[in-house]
Protein backbone atom coordinates (compact mmCIF):
# COMPACT_ATOMS: atom_id res chain seq x y z
CA UNK A 1 0.00 0.00 0.00
CA UNK A 2 1.33 3.42 -1.02
CA UNK A 3 1.60 6.15 1.36
CA UNK A 4 -0.85 8.98 0.91
CA UNK A 5 1.05 11.24 1.29
CA UNK A 6 4.44 12.22 3.81
CA UNK A 7 5.52 14.25 6.54
CA UNK A 8 9.27 15.28 5.13
CA UNK A 9 10.09 11.59 5.36
CA UNK A 10 7.52 10.13 7.65
CA UNK A 11 4.65 7.89 5.28
CA UNK A 12 1.13 8.90 6.42
CA UNK A 13 -1.58 5.89 5.18
CA UNK A 14 -5.00 7.91 5.37
CA UNK A 15 -6.58 10.46 4.02
CA UNK A 16 -9.02 11.84 7.28
CA UNK A 17 -7.31 13.24 10.70
CA UNK A 18 -8.74 13.74 13.49
CA UNK A 19 -7.89 17.22 14.77
CA UNK A 20 -6.22 18.73 17.75
CA UNK A 21 -8.73 20.12 20.03
CA UNK A 22 -8.14 20.87 24.12
CA UNK A 23 -10.26 19.07 26.73
CA UNK A 24 -10.43 16.55 23.88
CA UNK A 25 -7.86 15.28 22.04
CA UNK A 26 -6.56 13.00 24.87
CA UNK A 27 -4.96 9.59 24.61
CA UNK A 28 -7.99 7.66 25.01
CA UNK A 29 -9.92 9.29 22.16
CA UNK A 30 -7.02 10.05 19.79
CA UNK A 31 -6.55 5.81 19.87
CA UNK A 32 -10.06 5.56 19.35
CA UNK A 33 -10.03 7.58 16.40
CA UNK A 34 -7.14 6.01 15.30
CA UNK A 35 -8.16 2.67 15.70
CA UNK A 36 -11.30 3.86 13.50
CA UNK A 37 -9.23 5.06 10.46
CA UNK A 38 -7.42 8.46 11.57
CA UNK A 39 -4.52 8.46 9.71
CA UNK A 40 -2.39 10.26 12.57
CA UNK A 41 -2.33 11.56 15.91
CA UNK A 42 -2.16 14.94 17.10
CA UNK A 43 -1.90 16.06 20.95
CA UNK A 44 -3.85 19.10 22.74
CA UNK A 45 -1.81 21.68 22.76
CA UNK A 46 0.27 21.86 25.18
CA UNK A 47 1.60 25.15 26.56
CA UNK A 48 5.27 25.86 26.23
CA UNK A 49 5.59 27.29 29.59
CA UNK A 50 4.21 24.04 31.29
CA UNK A 51 6.69 22.21 29.62
CA UNK A 52 9.95 24.56 30.40
CA UNK A 53 8.10 24.38 33.93
CA UNK A 54 7.34 21.15 34.25
CA UNK A 55 3.64 21.04 34.76
CA UNK A 56 2.29 18.35 37.25
CA UNK A 57 0.00 17.34 35.20
CA UNK A 58 2.18 17.39 31.94
CA UNK A 59 2.50 13.99 31.79
CA UNK A 60 -1.39 13.28 30.80
CA UNK A 61 -0.60 15.07 27.62
CA UNK A 62 2.54 13.79 26.05
CA UNK A 63 1.45 10.28 27.06
CA UNK A 64 0.87 8.21 23.65
CA UNK A 65 0.37 3.91 22.82
CA UNK A 66 2.74 3.51 20.24
CA UNK A 67 -0.55 1.75 17.77
CA UNK A 68 -0.95 5.79 17.70
CA UNK A 69 1.86 6.58 15.57
CA UNK A 70 2.62 8.98 13.23
CA UNK A 71 2.05 10.77 16.65
CA UNK A 72 2.17 14.92 16.22
CA UNK A 73 2.56 16.86 19.46
CA UNK A 74 1.14 20.15 19.34
CA UNK A 75 2.79 23.27 21.05
CA UNK A 76 2.03 26.72 21.12
CA UNK A 77 3.21 30.06 23.01
CA UNK A 78 3.84 33.23 22.22
CA UNK A 79 7.83 33.31 22.70
CA UNK A 80 10.20 31.96 20.30
CA UNK A 81 12.73 30.99 23.02
CA UNK A 82 10.50 29.24 25.04
CA UNK A 83 8.62 26.81 22.41
CA UNK A 84 12.36 26.06 21.02
CA UNK A 85 13.37 25.43 24.67
CA UNK A 86 9.72 23.41 25.00
CA UNK A 87 10.06 21.38 21.75
CA UNK A 88 13.86 20.31 22.20
CA UNK A 89 12.24 18.83 25.59
CA UNK A 90 9.37 17.49 24.24
CA UNK A 91 11.30 15.76 21.10
CA UNK A 92 12.50 13.45 23.94
CA UNK A 93 9.47 11.81 24.44
CA UNK A 94 9.68 10.40 21.43
CA UNK A 95 6.91 12.26 18.92
CA UNK A 96 7.06 11.98 15.06
CA UNK A 97 6.49 15.35 14.52
CA UNK A 98 6.04 18.55 16.55
CA UNK A 99 3.51 21.10 15.51
CA UNK A 100 3.09 25.15 15.83
CA UNK A 101 -0.20 26.02 16.84
CA UNK A 102 -1.18 28.89 14.81
CA UNK A 103 -5.06 28.97 14.79
CA UNK A 104 -6.33 28.49 18.68
CA UNK A 105 -8.87 31.64 18.89
CA UNK A 106 -9.72 31.49 22.50
CA UNK A 107 -9.40 34.53 24.32
CA UNK A 108 -6.68 33.06 26.91
CA UNK A 109 -4.68 31.96 23.93
CA UNK A 110 -4.93 34.36 21.17
CA UNK A 111 -5.04 37.07 23.10
CA UNK A 112 -1.93 37.14 24.37
CA UNK A 113 -0.13 36.36 20.97
CA UNK A 114 -0.01 32.82 20.63
CA UNK A 115 -2.11 30.22 19.08
CA UNK A 116 -3.84 32.57 16.37
CA UNK A 117 -2.51 36.21 17.76
CA UNK A 118 0.74 34.60 16.11
CA UNK A 119 -1.03 35.76 12.61
CA UNK A 120 -0.66 39.29 13.94
CA UNK A 121 3.17 38.80 13.86
CA UNK A 122 4.53 36.88 10.45
CA UNK A 123 8.07 37.99 11.34
CA UNK A 124 7.71 36.06 14.56
CA UNK A 125 6.21 32.90 13.13
CA UNK A 126 9.47 33.02 10.53
CA UNK A 127 11.64 32.86 13.75
CA UNK A 128 9.90 30.48 15.26
CA UNK A 129 10.08 28.08 12.14
CA UNK A 130 13.19 28.77 11.05
CA UNK A 131 14.83 27.98 14.75
CA UNK A 132 12.64 24.90 15.47
CA UNK A 133 13.54 23.62 11.71
CA UNK A 134 17.24 24.05 12.83
CA UNK A 135 17.25 22.54 16.61
CA UNK A 136 15.39 19.35 15.66
CA UNK A 137 15.75 16.49 14.29
CA UNK A 138 11.98 15.76 13.80
CA UNK A 139 9.64 17.31 11.52
CA UNK A 140 7.66 20.68 11.99
CA UNK A 141 4.88 21.08 10.94
CA UNK A 142 1.51 24.45 12.13
CA UNK A 143 -2.34 24.41 11.78
CA UNK A 144 -3.06 27.90 11.19
CA UNK A 145 -6.27 29.85 10.44
CA UNK A 146 -7.50 32.45 7.59
CA UNK A 147 -6.09 35.56 9.65
CA UNK A 148 -6.81 37.72 12.64
CA UNK A 149 -10.13 38.92 11.21
CA UNK A 150 -11.60 39.90 7.80
CA UNK A 151 -9.45 42.64 7.24
CA UNK A 152 -6.27 40.58 8.14
CA UNK A 153 -6.29 37.02 6.10
CA UNK A 154 -2.99 37.14 5.55
CA UNK A 155 -3.00 33.53 5.27
CA UNK A 156 -1.14 32.90 1.73
CA UNK A 157 2.17 35.42 3.39
CA UNK A 158 2.19 32.96 6.34
CA UNK A 159 2.08 29.58 4.67
CA UNK A 160 5.10 30.41 2.55
CA UNK A 161 6.67 32.09 5.29
CA UNK A 162 6.51 28.35 7.28
CA UNK A 163 7.19 26.31 3.91
CA UNK A 164 10.37 28.90 3.24
CA UNK A 165 11.52 28.48 7.04
CA UNK A 166 11.53 24.98 6.73
CA UNK A 167 7.68 24.11 8.04
CA UNK A 168 6.77 20.13 6.39
CA UNK A 169 2.96 20.65 6.22
CA UNK A 170 0.52 22.92 7.01
CA UNK A 171 -3.16 22.22 8.09
CA UNK A 172 -5.69 25.31 7.84
CA UNK A 173 -8.92 25.94 9.15
CA UNK A 174 -11.26 27.98 6.88
CA UNK A 175 -12.00 30.63 9.18
CA UNK A 176 -10.13 33.63 10.74
CA UNK A 177 -9.79 34.39 14.47
CA UNK A 178 -12.66 36.39 14.81
CA UNK A 179 -14.82 33.56 13.40
CA UNK A 180 -13.82 31.11 15.65
CA UNK A 181 -15.92 28.53 14.93
CA UNK A 182 -19.04 30.83 13.38
CA UNK A 183 -19.87 31.38 9.80
CA UNK A 184 -18.75 28.86 6.52
CA UNK A 185 -15.48 27.75 6.46
CA UNK A 186 -13.88 29.12 3.15
CA UNK A 187 -12.59 26.15 1.04
CA UNK A 188 -11.60 28.62 -1.42
CA UNK A 189 -8.79 30.06 0.50
CA UNK A 190 -7.73 26.64 1.66
CA UNK A 191 -7.56 25.46 -1.94
CA UNK A 192 -5.37 28.96 -2.41
CA UNK A 193 -3.00 27.52 0.13
CA UNK A 194 -2.54 24.01 -1.42
CA UNK A 195 -1.62 26.05 -5.09
CA UNK A 196 0.67 28.81 -2.88
CA UNK A 197 2.67 25.93 -1.10
CA UNK A 198 4.66 22.78 -2.54
CA UNK A 199 4.67 20.79 1.25
CA UNK A 200 1.49 18.79 2.05
CA UNK A 201 -1.80 20.80 3.39
CA UNK A 202 -4.28 19.34 5.28
CA UNK A 203 -7.64 20.82 4.81
CA UNK A 204 -10.15 21.60 8.07
CA UNK A 205 -13.75 23.10 8.45
CA UNK A 206 -16.99 22.10 8.14
CA UNK A 207 -16.47 18.47 7.06
CA UNK A 208 -19.44 16.93 9.01
CA UNK A 209 -20.03 13.70 6.99
CA UNK A 210 -18.65 10.98 4.65
CA UNK A 211 -19.56 13.22 1.49
CA UNK A 212 -18.00 16.31 2.99
CA UNK A 213 -14.46 14.71 3.27
CA UNK A 214 -14.77 14.08 -0.22
CA UNK A 215 -16.24 17.49 -1.36
CA UNK A 216 -13.42 19.00 0.83
CA UNK A 217 -10.39 17.00 -1.16
CA UNK A 218 -12.19 17.91 -4.51
CA UNK A 219 -12.75 21.78 -3.96
CA UNK A 220 -9.70 21.96 -2.54
CA UNK A 221 -7.25 20.15 -3.92
CA UNK A 222 -5.87 19.29 -0.21
CA UNK A 223 -3.71 15.87 0.91
CA UNK A 224 -5.87 15.15 3.98
CA UNK A 225 -9.29 16.56 5.55
CA UNK A 226 -9.39 17.38 9.25
CA UNK A 227 -11.91 16.71 11.43
CA UNK A 228 -12.77 18.22 14.66
CA UNK A 229 -16.15 18.77 16.39
CA UNK A 230 -18.02 16.30 14.19
CA UNK A 231 -15.60 13.97 15.21
CA UNK A 232 -16.71 14.19 18.88
CA UNK A 233 -20.18 13.18 17.86
CA UNK A 234 -19.35 10.59 15.48
CA UNK A 235 -15.91 9.31 15.67
CA UNK A 236 -16.56 6.63 13.34
CA UNK A 237 -16.33 8.86 10.62
CA UNK A 238 -12.95 7.73 10.02
CA UNK A 239 -14.47 4.77 8.84
CA UNK A 240 -16.36 6.48 6.67
CA UNK A 241 -19.49 6.14 8.46
CA UNK A 242 -22.01 8.53 8.98
CA UNK A 243 -23.72 8.72 12.77
CA UNK A 244 -26.90 6.77 11.53
CA UNK A 245 -24.64 3.87 9.98
CA UNK A 246 -23.14 2.80 13.03
CA UNK A 247 -24.83 -0.06 15.26
CA UNK A 248 -25.90 0.81 18.92
CA UNK A 249 -23.48 -2.02 19.69
CA UNK A 250 -20.95 -0.45 18.08
CA UNK A 251 -21.63 2.75 20.36
CA UNK A 252 -21.69 0.30 23.12
CA UNK A 253 -18.32 -0.90 22.89
CA UNK A 254 -16.92 1.67 22.18
CA UNK A 255 -17.87 3.61 25.35
CA UNK A 256 -16.49 0.52 27.27
CA UNK A 257 -13.51 0.27 25.54
CA UNK A 258 -12.84 4.35 25.91
CA UNK A 259 -14.20 4.53 29.41
CA UNK A 260 -11.34 1.57 30.51
CA UNK A 261 -8.82 3.95 28.61
CA UNK A 262 -9.74 7.34 30.36
CA UNK A 263 -9.78 5.37 33.85
CA UNK A 264 -6.07 3.55 33.28
CA UNK A 265 -4.78 7.37 32.47
CA UNK A 266 -6.75 9.81 34.67
CA UNK A 267 -7.48 7.31 37.27
CA UNK A 268 -10.90 8.13 39.68
CA UNK A 269 -12.84 9.89 39.25
CA UNK A 270 -11.42 12.59 37.08
CA UNK A 271 -11.25 9.28 34.39
CA UNK A 272 -15.00 9.04 34.51
CA UNK A 273 -15.52 12.90 34.71
CA UNK A 274 -13.70 13.60 31.27
CA UNK A 275 -15.34 10.58 30.03
CA UNK A 276 -19.27 11.45 30.51
CA UNK A 277 -18.88 14.77 28.10
CA UNK A 278 -17.66 12.17 25.59
CA UNK A 279 -20.70 9.99 26.59
CA UNK A 280 -23.04 12.83 26.16
CA UNK A 281 -22.21 13.56 22.62
CA UNK A 282 -22.21 9.92 21.88
CA UNK A 283 -25.81 9.01 22.96
CA UNK A 284 -27.71 12.22 21.51
CA UNK A 285 -29.09 10.20 18.97
CA UNK A 286 -31.13 8.20 21.67
CA UNK A 287 -33.19 10.69 22.98
CA UNK A 288 -32.57 10.02 26.69
CA UNK A 289 -35.14 11.04 29.41
CA UNK A 290 -33.72 14.13 31.35
CA UNK A 291 -33.46 12.14 34.91
CA UNK A 292 -31.79 8.95 33.16
CA UNK A 293 -29.55 11.09 31.60
CA UNK A 294 -28.59 12.90 35.06
CA UNK A 295 -27.94 10.27 36.80
CA UNK A 296 -25.46 9.04 33.89
CA UNK A 297 -23.75 11.92 33.54
CA UNK A 298 -23.01 12.88 37.13
CA UNK A 299 -22.63 9.65 38.64
CA UNK A 300 -19.46 9.09 40.58
CA UNK A 301 -19.13 5.42 40.40
CA UNK A 302 -17.65 3.48 36.93
CA UNK A 303 -20.04 0.28 37.88
CA UNK A 304 -23.00 2.35 38.04
CA UNK A 305 -22.47 4.24 34.82
CA UNK A 306 -21.54 0.91 32.97
CA UNK A 307 -24.82 0.05 34.52
CA UNK A 308 -26.82 2.57 33.00
CA UNK A 309 -24.70 2.30 29.92
CA UNK A 310 -25.77 -1.09 29.77
CA UNK A 311 -29.18 -0.81 30.41
CA UNK A 312 -29.41 1.80 27.10
CA UNK A 313 -28.12 -0.89 24.98
CA UNK A 314 -30.60 -3.35 26.14
CA UNK A 315 -33.82 -1.75 24.92
CA UNK A 316 -32.35 -0.05 21.55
Amino acid sequence: MLPTFHIREIPIYGDVVLAPMDGYSDLPFRSICRELGSAASYTEFINAIDVVYSHPRLHERVRFSPQERPLIFQIFDNNPERILQAALRLQEYGPDVIDVNLGCSARGVSGRGAGAGLLRAPEKIAEIFSRLTRALSVPVTAKIRLGWDRSTRNYLEVARIIEQNGGALIAVHGRTRQQAYTGAADWDAIAEVRQAVSVPVIGNGDVRTVADIERMKAHTGCHAVMIGRAAVDNPWIFSRLDREQVPPETVHHTLLRQLQRSLELYGQPHGLVVMRKFAARYLKPYGLEADFRRRLLTTQQPDEFIGLLNSIFDVV
